[in-house]
């Protein structure tokens, strides 16, 4: 059984900076992508941003392409998502996900989800 837990999650204002955690449980990352969702109340989750299993391919939304940055540490199992020049429009709930092979873009069909990390951009 595969555990994400995130941290990192907060109140940050317009324009800063957040980096988010992704701790995962065993050594996964030579068979799983790993990759962020977002979700605000009443809105489905969208994809944020993957990796694929072998960390050398990256993936992004448009929406936050040139801001966001997903990178691994395979030594500390960990996956981390560098935001900046952050939007009102990225508040959001964050969700760590894993797949065997590759993060699909649709949250159906992705295997393990975190519980998820609070970010608010404030004004």
């Amino acid at each position: 059984q595969v555990q994400l837990v995130e941290s990192g999650g907060g109140l940050v204002h317009l324009g800063g900076s957040l980096r988010l955690s992704c701790a995962a449980s065993g050594r996964i990352f030579s068979s799983f992508g790993m990759g962020w969702f977002r979700q605000v109340p009443g809105k489905e989750r969208e994809f944020v941003a993957a990796m694929d299993w072998s960390g050398h391919a990256t993936y992004y939304a448009d929406s936050v392409k040139g801001r966001f940055t997903i990178f691994r540490d395979d030594a500390k199992d960990t996956v981390y998502l560098q935001m900046t020049s952050l939007k009102s429009d990225d508040t959001a709930v964050y969700y760590c996900v894993a797949n065997r092979g590759v993060v699909g873009r649709s949250p159906t069909g992705n295997d393990y989800w975190g519980q998820g990390t609070q970010v608010t951009v404030s004004s």
